[in-house]
């Protein structure tokens, strides 16, 4: 063997013993050298690749420090195939100056960058550029990043590196502001990031400073009852998902199989073929060409369609009427769940007819107290008029249709529409009919309308209305890493004004969305990390404890986040609708019990300099940020204590994060907690949460019927506004992306 190959080896053999001194070395070293044995002629890619896989077989849950050193080689790699790239002779960070040159002229970064920072700006920029925070990340960590979000030359070599991503990321957010205070906001924008404390979404981790793509995660469509605008609603999707956006699409002002079409009897064939075409566009229209386009569609339960609505994700049945590429959601009222216990018949009704015949929409309505409210006085009218067909069925039918749905696919997705409106700060400019496609978002909804098209001077001219189209701008808060470093009061606010500043730079494709995201500027910083979190604190799952911490906290949270907001508005101004919200009237503080003297002042403070974003909160799934950051996924427990992460190109190992003696016993695999533990959680969660929160019921796959139906109903009466995903131990359900953060 040549002794040159030996000396390389035994060198990693030092870097690891010194950076790791608890990991036992001995049969690692005999492996390598024993395989380096077999011949003589070696690569240094192979030694590389040989002592980074004899890493990576290691990390178990008995030894989970081995992820870290899997990180360390990989980046040594990475580094030195950018330095390849960018022709620098150096083994770790090169000419950040030269990177943005060599990538603004390649086209991948936008020229913006180099024309609003001068050089003497991006030297001093560069110096904060800590090489030591690469060894925060794992294995899964590092290679997520480097292999989906750091930027790479036109024939995908890598070039930039990962703390090079954060400082772009950081540059480009804070643009725009003041050149007086600019560089200050982007080294703490780069703290912020650097040190894992938070993630952006996906769309803005790769593509901030990019010359395309856009930052935002996902949006919520309202479409009209009209053939242009079913589909330029379809035009409108292909648009946001070619850019990186995931969707919700509300469906259910669309007429039901059945119904007449200026006024010709039976004529309408309902929501399914619309559905296809959605199905068709998620299919066809990618996501800059790393995966399909994510779609949800929301119908309410009162809609004729619903049962074969249900059936759209379902593996038997007719073909011509399945949707298998669209997640399907439910927009439920109260008075439906008080049939479903109270085993009372239902009734289906064509929201056309409903229109036409009773003058108002019934989905343009709710229940503004528990018990009582427009939306039951409605369905009341409409029920018991004499002109309007209905269909009766069983509540429980419709509810058992959902439960197998949700056993066999997953979805639907539960949204709890009362609760929401009820909640909605800005009840007083519209109503929310759906939630996005990871059920977080809640915001004020509404159809574009096509008001009229004309020829003028050889030119199509076409007016249109523009509803409230949904705009989803989140981050997280990496809980277990903030929390224990104790710099929440230094992180929000920071986390804040990035948001902020992804609404003023952002560029979307879809006009409407464009102007209801500059109408509310609705962010939502959510929280992943929390079982990473109790598992450090030492507070059990299934217990009390964990239940009042969790009320506690996200307390603190919601009231760093709103004062953050309220600063920033004194700073730059309110929202533009502010005047009329539930944060001006102080509706919102005392809705929600805050009346210590600390929420007071703050209550007085937001009426008198109002706030910057009409939406605040909001807590995303966030699995593959979670994963780059070291953390536990959303508010979720772990699949398992270990486990493999699949990919088309990869197999890796994990386990829990800081996985130890004392930390495996408050790690318990999500299968076997009982989940009404995890409601009682959320509850206390959902009560400081202006928005809502990605929450998904584990349940084994020969779960009751009854011990399913016990699960909704006790997440409708704690109060929370939606559910995501049943996940059942037989269920294989494909994560999307576009709302991760």
């Amino acid at each position: 063997m040549i002794q040159t190959v030996q000396d390389t080896a035994e060198k990693i053999f030092t870097e690891i013993q010194r950076e790791f001194p608890q990991i036992e070395l001995s049969s690692y070293e005999s492996k390598i050298n024993a395989t380096l044995e077999t011949r003589e002629a070696w690569t240094d890619e192979q030694v590389w690749q040989l002592l980074l896989n004899s890493a990576v077989e290691r990390i178990t849950s008995e030894e989970p420090d081995w992820t870290f050193v899997a990180a360390r080689l990989h980046l040594q790699q990475l580094y030195k195939q950018a330095a390849s790239t960018r022709g620098e002779q150096t083994s770790l960070y090169g000419n950040f100056l030269h990177l943005l040159q060599l990538l603004t002229e390649e086209g991948i970064y936008t020229p913006q960058l180099l024309a609003s920072y001068t050089e003497e700006e991006i030297y001093e920029l560069s110096q904060v550029i800590d090489p030591s925070k690469d060894q925060l990340f794992t294995y899964i960590g590092i290679v997520t990043l480097s292999e989906r979000y750091l930027a790479r030359t036109l024939d995908k070599q890598p070039a930039e590196l990962p703390q090079e991503r954060w400082l772009v990321i950081a540059m480009t957010l804070m643009m725009n502001e003041p050149k007086a205070v600019r560089l200050q906001y982007v080294k703490e924008a780069y703290w912020a990031l650097s040190n894992l404390y938070m993630t952006t979404a996906t769309p803005t981790l790769a593509n901030a400073g990019k010359s395309y793509g856009q930052l935002s995660s996902c949006f919520i469509d309202t479409i009209d009852d009209s053939l242009q605008g079913i589909f330029d609603a379809n035009t409108d999707a292909a648009n946001l998902s070619k850019n990186g956006g995931g969707l919700g699409i509300y469906l259910g002002k669309i007429r039901s199989q059945g119904s007449d079409i200026r006024g010709f009897k039976n004529v309408s064939s309902g929501v399914i073929p619309w559905m296809k075409q959605l199905n068709n566009t998620a299919v066809s229209v990618d996501q800059l060409g790393q995966r399909q386009g994510a779609i949800a569609v929301y119908l309410d339960v009162w809609h004729r369609d619903i049962f074969s609505f249900l059936e759209t994700r379902l593996n038997n049945g007719d073909e011509r009427r399945r949707t298998h590429d669209l997640f399907t959601g439910v927009a439920i009222p109260d008075l439906f769940m008080e049939a479903v216990e109270k085993r009372e018949e239902w009734h289906l009704f064509d929201p056309h007819e409903v229109r036409k015949i009773m003058g108002y929409s019934l989905e343009d309505s709710f229940d503004e107290k528990r018990g009582e409210g427009t939306f039951r006085t409605r369905y009341k009218e409409c029920v018991n008029h004499p002109d309007l067909s209905k269909k009766t069925v069983p509540a429980i039918d419709i509810m058992k249709a959902i439960m197998i749905s949700q056993l066999e696919t997953g979805t639907p997705y539960m949204f709890y529409r009362d609760t929401v409106n009820r909640a909605n700060p800005n009840k007083h400019a519209g109503m929310i009919y759906a939630s996005n496609l990871c059920t977080e978002i809640c915001q004020n909804m509404s159809p574009t309308v096509v008001l009229e098209e004309k020829s003028e001077d050889g030119k199509i001219l076409i007016t249109k209305d523009p509803g409230d189209y949904v705009v989803c701008n989140l981050s997280s808060v990496s809980l277990a890493r903030a929390v224990m470093d104790d710099v929440l009061e230094r992180l929000i606010p920071i986390q804040v004004r990035m948001l902020d500043n992804v609404i003023e730079i952002n560029s979307i494709p879809v006009l409407q969305a464009q102007l209801t995201n500059q109408k509310y500027r609705g962010i939502g910083l959510g929280t992943f990390g929390w079982q990473h979190l109790l598992a450090l604190k030492g507070l059990s799952w299934e217990s009390d404890e964990a239940v009042r911490y969790c009320d506690e906290l996200y307390e603190r949270l919601s009231f760093l986040t709103i004062q953050a907001s309220a600063e920033l508005a004194a700073e730059k101004g309110a929202y533009p609708i502010f005047s009329g919200s539930d944060w001006e009237s102080g509706a919102y503080f005392e809705q929600r019990g805050y009346t210590s003297s600390s929420w007071q002042k703050l209550k007085n403070k937001v009426k008198e300099n109002g706030i910057r974003n009409g939406y605040l909160l909001a807590v995303a799934p966030n699995s593959s940020t979670a994963l780059i950051a070291g953390s536990t996924a959303g508010i979720d427990p772990v699949f398992r204590k270990e486990y493999m992460e699949e990919k088309k190109n990869y197999k890796i190992p994990v386990t829990a994060p800081d996985l130890s003696p004392q930390t495996t016993w408050y790690y318990k695999t999500v299968y076997l907690i009982d989940q009404h533990w995890s409601i009682r959680q959320n509850a206390k969660r959902q009560r400081h949460i202006d928005q809502a929160v990605s929450f998904n019921l584990y349940v084994r796959n020969d779960i009751k019927a009854k011990a399913l139906l016990d699960l909704h109903v006790d997440a409708w009466n704690s109060g929370l506004k939606t559910t995501y995903y049943v996940r059942s131990t037989a269920s294989d359900i494909e994560e999307c992306e576009s709302c991760h953060s």
